[in-house]
Order: structure tokens, then sequence, then C-alpha cells
């Protein structure tokens, strides 16, 4: 039980003295950052499964 002691007081020093948090404004420039590129991404994915739907469509319609 002392280790687990040890182990959470060892945790929540690191975390409250030796980590360093980025700001607000940084984060938020990630998370904008991290939404376009999620968009973008789904645009690519829904214009590959576009094309591959509509050429199997007209392959399957022409044989």
């Amino acid at each position: 039980m002392e280790k687990v002691k040890t182990y959470l007081a060892e945790s929540w020093d690191e975390i409250t003295n030796k980590v360093t948090w980025s700001k607000y404004s940084e984060l938020q420039g990630s998370a904008v950052l991290v939404m376009v590129a999620t968009s973008i991404f789904a645009a690519v994915i829904f214009a590959v499964d576009w094309v591959f739907r509509t050429g199997l469509e007209w392959f399957y319609r022409s044989v």
C-alpha cells in the first residue's frame, strides 16, 4: 500500500509542478487545426467512396 501512496504522491507532484501546460489560445488553435484536418480527410474519403460507387454502378449496368 505504501508503494501506491508513493506513486500517487509523485504523480501529483509531477502533474502540478513539473508539467508545462499549454495556454488556452494554443489549445484552441490545435483544436481548430484538428477539426479542419478531420473535415478535409472526411471529404477525401467521401470523394473516393463516391467515385468507386459510381464507377461500380456504371460497370454493373454495362455488364
